[in-house]
């Protein structure tokens, strides 16, 4: 269980000067000037990978700073059982009051063949963290974390692991997020056997291969999933708004490595073009 949580904390599922220009391809950028005496870096992760291999670039980037920050402080000896408090629906809202009763009966027997557990064991959970555990079945093998390849190196470098946000934020956007609009991106994904998710999953894979993160903004603004595209500000925009003032806060304190999801780097509102305009350089490590 413990691990199944951590997932589902991940899975809350870019680079040039002018807003205008595209960024270059690459996942590792430096964060310099505006007062820093020292270097920080920001790598873009996949919480969900076959291999998660650590290249040179990233490893030099590591043993140059001296705290490691994630999305989440995934050392919190609390974030289980705060992820557990949070996965549920506010107002004793299930499943059933955010379908029909046939699409009801449809995600009840994909639950069942899928997951082997009755849709009433978990019908009041958040219908995000129900898509979420389909995840792993698209990948096809073992699955592999960034993070968890980074908390590695930084427990070696005896370095303290932090976030940028908390799990009850993270959680929060799913209260904000309509319910009815996440059991519709639900039920979608449930009606084509997950066919969708595949294919869009392969080729995000591809697009984060080639360290393509202007590819992997284009492709989530063009998603079926309405929880990416019509609540892009509440999954995206407004949570890297609010990581800007922490960067900059640990950035002064001492060197230190970013590593969050590749698809908060790119665009206007991503987190390299929010950082170059409070006024820090920005480039890429390649």
């Amino acid at each position: 269980m413990k691990k199944i949580l951590c997932f589902l904390a991940l899975c809350l599922g870019f680079f040039t000067n002018s807003n205008g220009q595209e960024l270059e391809k690459s996942l590792l950028w430096e964060i310099s000037g505006n007062g820093l005496k020292e270097s920080s870096y920001l790598y873009g992760t996949i919480h969900m990978t076959c291999d998660a291999s650590l290249d040179e670039d990233v490893q030099k980037a590591m043993k140059a700073t001296k705290l490691l920050v994630l999305e989440l402080d995934m050392d919190d000896p609390s974030m289980q059982m705060t992820m557990m408090k949070g996965l549920y629906m506010k107002d004793g809202k299930t499943i059933k009051d955010l379908v029909t009763e046939d699409e009801y009966k449809t995600i009840s027997k994909f639950i069942k063949e899928e997951l082997g557990m009755p849709l009433e064991a978990m019908a009041n959970i958040k219908p995000f963290f129900i898509s979420a555990m389909f995840y792993p079945k698209l990948l096809g093998c073992p699955v592999q974390s960034y993070e968890e390849a980074l908390m590695k190196v930084a427990h070696e470098q005896n370095e303290e692991v932090l976030g940028l946000e908390t799990v009850e934020d993270q959680l929060n956007v799913f209260d904000e997020i309509p319910y009815k609009d996440q059991a519709a991106d639900l039920l979608r994904s449930v009606k084509d056997n997950l066919a969708y998710d595949k294919e869009s999953f392969v080729k995000m894979l591809q697009l984060y291969d080639n360290e393509d993160i202007e590819g992997m903004d284009v492709m989530m603004k063009e998603d079926k999933n309405l929880s990416t595209t019509k609540h892009r500000d509440k999954m995206l925009d407004n949570r890297n708004k609010n990581w800007i003032p922490k960067i900059e806060e640990f950035s002064k304190k001492q060197p230190t490595f970013f590593g969050v999801g590749a698809g908060h780097l790119a665009g206007k509102k991503g987190v390299i073009k929010l950082l170059r305009k409070a006024g820090y350089t920005v480039k890429a490590v390649n």
